[in-house]
């Protein structure tokens, strides 16, 4: 597994996203199951921010490396795992966030791709839905990245989302990515 630095969004195409997602190699964390050995002292902010003992963690290439190893447990709880252990972390909101996208095509032939704070690539479609969620701080939406774990959509990027939304007509107001809709209103 490389630590290099992710490639500049901005000038791939989202053929080349696609390429580089699907050949991502991530650690095989589903099968591995380890004894429980408490709690990591890590935390993963609202804002996406990772902490260890209180202390935000600096370097991007950490980050990214404990990114491949987070799990979502089946009671909702976040962990850490290696083949030899298992650790809590806290997670605020959503481990990740998408805070870049880019849209080729248009209405249904419309594909979307983002761009994760730890440097992940991801295209939406049926297998990595977009969803919203109405909260007191108005919608919250959400982009699912594998195994539960989900990214929260930057503000702005969401702004882009709804642009789009606005210009496709659909009612409801949503988008198209990969052959699948997402309306831009919670479900019910």
């Amino acid at each position: 597994m490389s630590s290099a630095p992710p490639p500049d969004f901005g000038s791939l195409s989202l053929a080349e996203i696609a390429r580089l997602a699907e050949e991502s190699r991530l650690p095989p964390v589903d099968s591995w199951n380890p004894e429980h050995c408490g709690h990591s002292d890590m935390r993963i902010a609202r804002d996406g921010t990772w902490f260890h003992a209180g202390s935000p963690i600096g370097r991007a290439a950490m980050v990214r490396l404990f990114s491949t190893i987070l799990r979502r447990e089946a009671d909702g709880r976040f962990v850490l795992v290696t083949p030899v252990e298992k650790l809590d972390i806290e997670v605020e909101d959503a481990p990740f966030q998408a805070v870049e996208m880019k849209a080729e095509g248009a209405g249904e032939s419309m594909k979307l791709a983002f761009r994760l704070n730890t440097g992940d690539l991801v295209t939406a479609g049926p297998e990595r839905a977009l969803r919203f969620e109405e909260t007191a701080e108005g919608p919250r939406p959400y982009l699912h990245v594998r195994g539960g774990l989900e990214a929260l959509v930057a503000r702005p990027v969401y702004y882009e989302l709804a642009q789009i939304a606005l210009a496709n007509g659909s009612d409801p107001a949503g988008v198209w990515s990969d052959g699948a809709f997402f309306a831009l209103e919670p479900a019910k």
